[in-house]
């Protein structure tokens, strides 16, 4: 049975109810008991998180509107700041926006420490790539990342070599071949960012790509790729016959 306020929201041409009202079994928390946290969408992951709505939407329909407005895209949320979240979105407070951004943040974490964890041979771009998206995610500046392999392009760590801007970062090749030697990798695959979603190299990749295989040439350890990464896809100089 529909409360008072649901009907009138109904009669307004708001047809999305309160959480009190939805049947048992479309309840975001006891859906998450019954079924697993995997059976739920992103918008009853968010309704969880807030617990409550705003004045004028229920949890769900607010947690709908957020993701709509980013394109269903949660990294766009994590580049946010809470008063950005605020100011972008009326009524949400700021327990509200730091309790959001606490939780995307904290998965983030769990995503990096599963990076660290994962003992997988490095043979490809695409391991290469699934096994250090997650430090590059939701960023809004430039990293460049080092990932250091054995012989038996086993992962040894990652290390980040460098932080820069939207555009560009400063790196510096003796730093690089410095971090594979104190690893004692024999083959090393960098990895670097690019904020603005193009996974296209510029020049200055290509300098630096050049420098790095050069210096760590000398010592006889072999730059395998290097990535360009974006949230969700990326460029492989080595599939793309550019590392040798």
């Amino acid at each position: 049975m529909l409360t008072e306020k649901s009907k009138c929201a109904v009669e307004n041409n708001t047809p999305t109810l309160l959480i009190r009202d939805l049947p048992l079994e479309r309840k975001p928390r006891e859906k998450a008991i019954a079924q697993g946290f995997d059976a739920l969408t992103d918008a009853e992951l968010m309704a969880i998180i807030f617990s409550t709505g705003i004045k004028g939407k229920s949890v769900l329909q607010l947690s709908e509107d957020i993701l709509r407005d980013n394109d269903g895209h949660l990294s766009m949320l994590m580049r946010m700041t809470p008063q950005q979240i605020m100011e972008r979105y009326k009524g949400i407070g700021q327990a509200k926006a730091v309790t959001l951004l606490a939780a995307l943040h904290l998965g983030e974490r769990s995503r990096a420490d599963c990076v660290e964890r994962q003992k997988e041979k490095i043979c490809t771009s695409e391991l290469a790539f699934r096994k250090m998206a997650p430090v590059f995610l939701g960023l809004d500046h430039e990293e460049f990342w080092l990932l250091l392999l054995n012989r038996a392009l086993m992962p040894l760590k990652s290390v980040r070599l460098g932080v820069g801007g939207l555009s560009a970062t400063v790196v510096d090749a003796k730093v690089a071949v410095r971090a594979a030697l104190d690893a004692y990798a024999s083959a090393v695959i960098m990895l670097h960012n690019h904020p603005s979603g193009n996974t296209m190299p510029s020049p200055q990749d290509d300098v630096i790509t050049r420098k790095i295989n050069d210096a760590m040439a000398l010592f006889d350890i072999k730059v395998n790729d290097h990535l360009i990464v974006t949230d969700g896809d990326y460029y492989s100089y080595h599939d793309n016959g550019r590392v040798i």
